[in-house]
């Protein structure tokens, strides 16, 4: 029964993830366009990195709408325990392609940072790196809502992205201004910031999509109530072992507990039950979870 419940949620997830993703692909896509379009218009580099920066975030956004879309699909012959982890592996390709793009925009930015020109119609620029910001802003939070409420990490990483996407479009907005102004280098600054910007939330995804990869499982403090409330089940006398892992959104493992060598199946049954329904108000989300009973040693 929780194993079936378990799966309903988690096509639930998927699909609201996915139809986010999709979402923002489109805007992204859209905005990146638009921002390269007048960037080069204006001769604003910074306007032409923050396009760029959008375009790679819709890239970004594809990815992990593709990972979200496969992690849906059921385990077979070859993946036993299903594809909860291509959701994963996608949010480490991400990263990597966000280093990419960062390291692209940076020395672009140098470069014209050492040679800089003067703005074209400045305004069309301002206008334009104010509206990606609005529109980037409004859709990350929409991501971010619905990664946190199902626990989607490579859905969080876009978010955080495009929360990044956005801020680093108010902060060119800035720059553009004072290169308006005749501080002509504050372009390429601009141009700059958007890189390191990006440097920092690829950082964050990668060490959080290795660790995951890793199956490691930092939550010592989760593990030691789960091990004091799966005690007060009656037939538990006590907790060889809690092995648990990170799955997509959810965690999974073997739990190990010593109960009386004398216990009847029916008993036994009993207790997993009671363990699962106690193990489902600790973890959430939780997936398949294994209840091993051994036997208590005898004098």
């Amino acid at each position: 029964m929780l194993r079936e419940s378990v799966s309903a949620d988690s096509s639930k997830a998927f699909e609201a993830g996915e139809h986010i993703a999709k979402l923002s692909v489109l805007t992204l896509l859209g905005i990146g366009v638009v921002a390269i379009a007048v960037g080069l218009f204006t001769k604003s580099v910074g306007v032409v990195a923050d396009g760029i920066d959008s375009i790679s975030d819709a890239a970004i956004s594809l990815i992990v709408w593709l990972g979200l879309h496969y992690s849906r699909r059921r385990p077979d012959d070859r993946f036993h325990f299903g594809y909860h982890k291509v959701e994963s592996l996608s949010a480490l390709i991400v990263s990597v392609a966000m280093v990419a793009v960062a390291t692209y925009i940076l020395y672009h930015s140098y470069i014209t940072f050492l040679n800089p020109r003067e703005l074209q119609y400045p305004i069309l620029a301002l206008v334009t790196l104010l509206g990606a910001g609005t529109i980037s802003l409004y859709r990350a939070f929409q991501m971010r809502s619905i990664a946190n409420k199902y626990g989607l990490l490579s859905l969080r990483i876009d978010a955080k992205n495009s929360i990044k996407d956005s801020t680093a479009s108010f902060v060119v907005f800035a720059n553009v201004l004072g290169a308006s102004l005749g501080i002509h280098q504050l372009d390429a600054v601009g141009g700059m910031t958007i890189s390191f910007y990006i440097f920092g939330v690829a950082y964050v995804a990668i060490k959080e999509s290795s660790l995951i990869l890793l199956d490691a499982c930092e939550s010592p403090e989760m593990t030691s109530v789960l091990a004091a409330a799966l005690k007060t089940v009656d037939g538990v006398q006590s907790v060889a072992s809690i092995k648990l892992r990170p799955a997509g959104p959810f965690l999974v493992g073997i739990i190990s507990v010593i109960v009386d060598g004398s216990e009847t199946v029916a008993r036994a049954e009993h207790m997993r039950k009671r363990i699962l329904d106690i193990i489902s108000t600790i973890i959430e989300p939780v997936g398949e979870i294994t209840v091993v009973f051994r036997p208590a040693s005898r004098p």
